[in-house]
């Protein structure tokens, strides 16, 4: 152990290991499914036609590129600050080491307290409460809903992604629902394939605008796999177990997700999938399929298990980023603090729940005269835009990092896959990607990563006025070494 990370006796006890590769499979499928593709999939359709699935097979192909990556780089260095650790490796350089923590915290942040609104909305239809968005009883059952996940974040990983399971499964079965009936649809004559090659664009977009715009917002359905990198140190042997699950992952997702679109296109022509009030489009899909089933009755609940998990998983990727960063010596040293008995990093989890409370009362209620889908696609697409920027970044970090050896076996990735990797998601990242309806996400991102560097200014103030007991970011290589050595 480094002199600078053992000077003290007040050491926090490890993270618990706790996640195999099963564990580690479903909360990699539970991160990404969820309420993106239950969300998003009719205005996707909005936006090329009947090719709905193309979009969400090419945020497939783009998100594995990038996966790739990941593998290499959370294998090679097994850390829970993920992007932010391999940025600051790779570049040194504080402003844009922080900056990358602070999106993807946001992003996770501001994905959690989305699909609280949603969840809200959810038990509304549910129960028959009849809360209007951004209402003062909708809001209560978010700030609700929220605490309960911090509850369930605190008592340990072990309980989360006990719980991952049992959401992933009920959101996993609702989107099985909508392709068996799909499947049952097309032996009763219901189903018209030939519309899932029929190419139609809103406002007579060119085909490769339109298709750039669908694939931005499908890319939201698709994020999620990077979210695990940062549970690195809770699982039981990451360098053997990522790579495997981590693809199976994307792969079963992705599969998936081209399956309910062109399921969707079949059984519900174009317009009707993107007009809102005409109910959600999976419902629609279902009602067509099987008029007999209850399903506009029970998808609430589903849709509720669907979000909680979204919800979930987010504010335990953000709570174990801010603990990484803590311990790197990136934001000070108070968020590393693990609790004695529980093992978890309870005041990360508290501040993480703070921010998510105040976009919840104040973003969610702001915008509570917008449909709950319209919402879901201004924030999702928001995080989607900052994660692609990140992603952009780890993809050219790994290309630098190449020329860093470890003394351990990893994951490795070719370089012009890597090289692919950083374009694309630059590529999605820009205007040029997006629609003019979709211009506002870089305003909500720009005001983001605005809040991002003030906070960096601040905790480089607060670094400078406790150098003498905490870390800089001269010692990050020492961090590291303590991390690698045997418990």
């Amino acid at each position: 152990m480094s002199q600078t990370a053992g000077a003290t006796d007040e050491r926090q006890p490890d993270l618990r290991r706790v996640m195999g590769p099963k564990l580690l499979l479903l909360f990699i499928v539970g991160d990404i499914l969820g309420t993106g593709v239950y969300a998003l999939t009719g205005q996707v359709a909005g936006e090329v036609g009947g090719a709905a699935w193309l979009p969400f097979l090419l945020a497939f192909v783009v998100a594995t590129i990038t996966a790739l990556s990941y593998l290499e780089l959370v294998t090679k260095y097994p850390s829970a600050a993920g992007a932010a650790l391999y940025t600051h490796k790779a570049f040194g350089i504080q402003l844009l080491t922080f900056v990358v923590a602070f999106m993807v915290m946001s992003s996770g942040i501001t994905s959690a307290s989305t699909a609280s609104d949603a969840f809200a909305g959810f038990v509304s239809d549910g129960f028959g409460l009849d809360l209007d968005p951004g209402s003062g009883g909708r809001v209560l059952i978010a700030l609700a809903f929220m605490a309960l996940v911090a509850v369930v974040n605190v008592r340990g990983v072990s309980e989360s992604v006990r719980a991952n399971v049992v959401m992933s499964l009920v959101e996993l079965s609702g989107l099985l629902l909508v392709i068996f009936v799909g499947l049952w649809a097309m032996t009763q004559g219901r189903a018209d394939f030939s519309r899932v090659v029929v190419f139609e664009s809103a406002d007579d977009k060119g085909v490769f605008i339109a298709v750039s715009a669908a694939t931005t917002l499908a890319f939201f359905a698709m994020v999620g796999f990077e979210d695990s990198v940062n549970m690195a140190e809770e699982c039981k042997d990451p360098v053997r177990d990522f790579p495997r699950m981590m693809l199976t992952g994307l792969s079963v997702t992705g599969v998936i997700y081209v399956l309910v679109a062109i399921t969707a296109v079949a059984l519900v022509p174009v317009g009707d999938l993107s007009d809102e009030s005409k109910g959600t489009a999976l419902t629609q899909v279902v009602a067509a399929g099987a008029p007999n089933l209850p399903f506009d009755t029970i998808f609430p609940f589903i849709g509720m298990f669907a979000v909680a998990n979204s919800a979930l998983i987010n504010m335990l990727m953000a709570s174990r980023l801010l603990y990484g960063m803590a311990n790197q010596g990136v934001l000070p040293r108070v968020f590393g603090r693990v609790g004695r008995s529980r093992r978890t990093p309870w005041v990360s989890i508290l501040v993480t729940t703070a921010i998510a409370f105040a976009l919840i009362v104040y973003v969610v209620r702001e915008s509570g005269t917008e449909a709950g889908a319209s919402s879901v696609a201004l924030l999702g697409g928001t995080t989607s835009l900052l994660l692609l920027v990140v992603f952009t970044v780890v993809n050219i970090a790994l290309l630098v990092l190449r020329r860093d050896s470890v003394d351990h076996a990893h994951f490795r990735t070719r370089v012009p896959l890597a090289v692919l990797g950083a374009l694309t998601c630059a590529f999605l990242a820009g205007p040029w990607a997006r629609s003019a309806d979709q211009q506002e996400q870089y305003v909500i991102a720009a005001g983001l990563v605005g809040l991002g560097i003030v906070l960096s200014f601040v905790t480089w103030l607060y670094n400078r006025a406790v150098r003498h007991r905490g870390i800089g970011f001269s010692d990050v290589e020492h961090l590291e070494d303590d991390v690698d050595e045997p418990r």
